[in-house]
């Protein structure tokens, strides 16, 4: 019997077979991050498009729903507050987290104790956290009781249903959101540049103005940023320990939910929402904060 031929293997030059693994590679980040975009696309951009439209064809296409914010004074003046309540937020935050970063960072022992009482806030709802301010400052709560106590006051003072009580509670509950990027821009920063500038004689204080803020700054600019974003949207903490007439934005798309107006409600959460990617797009310019939110792909 004559023996079969068998087909010789075709040689694939090593040239052709170089270019598919590089596009295979090229692709291998986008195939990993397609779940997400996927998951994001249907769960959330499908239903801010569909907000969107909303407040532009509800019933017929038209802006008179945008025309309309220009001659509401609600509007104006929850805006007002809502930038308001932002700005002073951020501002408690950024005061009251910025020491307590450099201690997570300089407490090499302390610091996992530290991180715990940075993070313990995460573990409790929010809705939680809110009641327990409204049963410490309330009219009979344990601030006016210790105030009364040790003789500062007479009779309790009206502290909760205050703008004051929101930002108290919004300060405690994003204060994380600004200790966590300082911390991890202070942690960037060389030692060798605060030994080599107390070298020098330099004073503390200066040593911290020419070398540990500007290092810093990114972690600032991002901390700042993020805070303030998260401030704008906010309404449970608001909305429960806050007063009638000093309602924030998202108090207010609440309340036209309520009513079943939807186009209006749609509105001013384009408005919000426009508002936040305003800033974000804004601050992109500011320096360090380009740097805090840019990755360095190696």
């Amino acid at each position: 019997m004559s023996e079969i031929a068998q087909p010789s293997p075709i040689a694939v030059p090593l040239g052709a077979v170089r270019p598919l693994l590089l596009n295979w590679r090229r692709h291998v980040p986008l195939l990993l991050v397609a779940p997400l975009l996927i998951y994001m696309l249907v769960l959330y951009a499908l239903p801010v498009l569909a907000m969107l439209l909303r407040s532009l064809n509800d019933p017929t296409w038209t802006l008179s729903h945008y025309t309309a914010l220009f001659e509401d004074v609600v509007f104006a003046k929850t805006f007002w507050i809502t930038i308001n309540t932002s700005v002073t937020v951020t501002l408690g935050c950024l005061v009251l987290g910025y020491p307590v970063a450099m201690g997570l960072v300089r407490a090499k022992a302390m610091a996992p104790l530290i991180l715990i009482v940075i993070l313990l806030p995460f573990w409790t709802s929010v809705l939680v956290r809110s009641y327990a301010w409204m049963v410490l400052l309330g009219r009979h709560g344990l601030v006016n009781e210790g105030l009364i106590a040790i003789g500062m006051i007479d009779r309790p003072l009206r502290i909760l249903n205050t703008p004051l009580a929101t930002q108290i509670a919004m300060i405690h509950i994003l204060l994380p959101y600004m200790i966590l990027p300082i911390a991890n821009a202070l942690r960037q920063i060389d030692p060798s540049l605060i030994r080599a500038a107390s070298g020098l004689g330099a004073t503390p204080f200066m040593t911290f103005r020419q070398i540990i803020l500007p290092l810093s700054m990114s972690g600032v600019a991002a901390g700042t940023l993020l805070t303030f974003v998260l401030a704008l949207g906010f309404y449970i903490t608001p909305a429960m320990v806050g007063g009638p007439r000093d309602i924030t934005l998202s108090m207010l798309i609440a309340q036209e939910v309520d009513q079943l107006n939807w186009p209006y409600a749609a509105t001013l959460s384009a408005v919000l929402l426009a508002t936040a990617l305003a800033i974000l797009a804004a601050a992109r310019h500011l320096p360090g904060v380009g740097n805090a939110f840019r990755m360095s792909m190696r």
